[in-house]
C-alpha cells in the first residue's frame, strides 16, 4: 500500500559495476524500528536491516522531499473517502516532548512544570491531523497560534479546546479567517461570557485528541526528542501518524 507512493528509484545499471541498491521495504523496516523502539541509530541490528547509516541516510532524504507528508496525506484521503474522518468537528492540544540535544523549537521549561531538561512544546490538530498539519512547532507559551495555522481546506466546522484556548482574539481570527467556531470553556473570573453550554457539550469528547496523544506516545522517539532537526522529529511523528491510520485498513 506505501510502496507505491515512494519516491521512483533508480534501478542498477547492469553494464556498470556496484552494489545492488537496498529494498525501499528494508529501509522502512528499520526506520520503524527506530520510532518503535527509540534506540539510537548506530543500535540497529544488522542482521535484520541494512548498515544504519543507509537507513539514515534514506530517512533524511524522505523527510526532506516530505515523502512521508504524501503517503500520511494519500492514506488519509483514502479513508476519508470510505467515510472514516469526520471534518466536521476538530479537537486541539497540546503535548511536550524532551529535547535532549536541544536545538531549533525547543524552549526553556516552565518552572510550574517542573521540567529540567529543554522542551519542545507540539501542537496536534485532531481533525485530520492525520491528512494534514498533524505537528505545529510553537514557541512555549503560544499554544494558541498552531489552531490558526492549519490548512484552510481542513479546518473543520468547530474547533473544540480546553481553557488555554479561551481568547476572544483568537474566536475571532478563525471565524473571520476560516469560518470555524471556537469551543472553549471560560478561564475562571471571565466577565464576558461568549460561549453556548450547549455547544459546551461537545468538550466531553475531548478524550479523543487525549486518545491520540496515548497512542503516539506508545512510539518511543516520540515520547523523548533526541533529533536536533526539528524537521526530522516531525518525520518520525508522520510515521507514527501512518501507522495508526494503516489498523483502519
Amino acid at each position: 500500500m506505501i510502496e507505491p507512493l515512494l519516491p521512483v528509484r533508480k534501478p542498477k545499471r547492469e553494464d556498470r559495476p556496484g552494489r545492488t541498491p537496498t529494498a525501499s521495504r528494508a529501509l522502512w523496516d528499520g526506520i520503524l524500528w527506530i520510532l518503535r523502539t527509540g534506540a539510537q541509530w548506530s543500535e540497529l541490528p544488522r542482521e535484520k536491516y541494512p548498515p544504519y547509516k543507509t537507513v539514515h541516510c534514506w530517512f533524511q532524504g524522505w523527510v526532506k522531499d516530505g515523502t512521508f507528508r504524501v503517503v500520511l496525506r494519500a492514506l488519509a484521503a483514502d479513508l476519508k473517502e470510505r467515510g472514516g474522518f469526520d471534518l466536521g468537528e476538530g479537537f486541539v492540544d497540546a503535548f511536550f516532548a524532551s529535547a535532549k540535544k536541544g536545538g531549533p523549537a525547543s524552549g526553556r521549561p516552565s518552572a510550574a512544570r517542573g521540567r529540567r531538561s529543554w522542551q519542545l512544546q507540539t501542537a496536534l490538530v485532531f481533525l485530520s491531523p492525520l491528512a494534514r498539519q498533524a505537528l505545529l512547532p510553537t514557541r512555549r507559551n503560544s499554544s494558541r497560534a498552531p489552531s490558526t495555522r492549519a490548512s484552510s481546506t481542513s479546518s473543520p466546522e468547530r474547533l473544540i479546546g480546553d481553557k488555554a484556548y479561551d481568547a476572544d482574539k483568537l474566536d475571532e481570527r478563525l471565524w473571520h479567517e476560516r469560518g470555524v467556531k471556537l469551543i472553549a470553556p471560560h478561564r475562571r473570573g471571565r466577565k464576558t461570557k461568549t460561549q453556548d453550554r450547549r455547544e459546551l457539550r461537545r468538550y466531553r469528547r475531548r478524550w479523543k485528541v487525549e486518545r491520540l496523544f496515548a497512542w503516539l506516545q506508545n512510539f518511543r522517539r516520540l515520547v523523548t526528542r533526541y533529533e536536533v532537526k526539528v524537521e526530522n522529529f516531525l518525520g518520525f511523528l508522520h510515521l507514527g501518524c501512518i501507522l495508526i491510520l494503516l489498523r483502519q485498513f
